[in-house]
């Protein structure tokens, strides 16, 4: 992490309540060649993955909906938000990580998953890049609880891959890791066609 053009000044932890925000002041080497002394705030949560469950057969697809706080406090009214399944990694490589993920908040034991991308999906004040993958399941796939752990209350929802389409047309999918997916998803099957 050696750039020519950024000089750290000085970094400030303004908060490690739930994860750690900092604070960071830099000198930025501009284009024109002038040093400017630049502050932001940057929070730090790790690293995450992500999933989509799909069905060749049926061509369905496994969400989640689970209430998110910040989600409420910006206007959603119930604070609900339908997902695909994801987890930070938690030191684990990604693929261990989703895997752990899928059978807690799904029930859902895969075995033949497939990075599809890495991302970071808000780059501007959020450290996290987050690992894309796809795995299929079906009616044999074994099966275990789900729901999340601990304080989690996590709803699984087997939908149709267009219904969850016409749900990202109306609205009703508003997250944007499972609006890629499902995108994703979309146009591998077009292009198969």
């Amino acid at each position: 992490m050696n750039n020519s053009r950024i000089k750290l000044v000085k970094e400030e932890i303004l908060s490690d309540n739930w994860y750690i925000l900092r604070k960071v002041t830099f000198n930025y080497l501009r284009k024109n060649g002038v040093w400017e002394t630049q502050s932001r705030e940057a929070y730090d949560r790790g690293n995450g993955a992500t999933i989509l469950l799909h069905n060749t057969q049926k061509n369905t697809v496994i969400l989640t909906r689970q209430f998110r706080m910040p989600t409420y406090v910006n206007g959603n009214a119930s604070g609900l938000l339908i997902e695909a399944c994801a987890g930070l990694l938690d030191n684990d490589q990604p693929e261990d990580a989703i895997r752990r993920e899928t059978e807690e908040e799904t029930g859902f034991v895969v075995t033949n998953i497939r990075k599809v991308f890495e991302a970071y999906m808000s780059p501007g004040s959020v450290t996290e890049k987050l690992y894309f993958f796809t795995a299929e399941y079906s009616d044999a796939t074994e099966k275990r609880t789900g729901g999340g752990i601990e304080e989690e209350e996590i709803d699984v929802l087997e939908l149709p891959l267009p219904q969850a389409m016409q749900m990202i047309a109306r609205g009703e999918i508003m997250d944007g890791k499972t609006i890629m997916l499902l995108q994703h998803l979309s146009l591998q099957q077009r292009q198969a066609a």
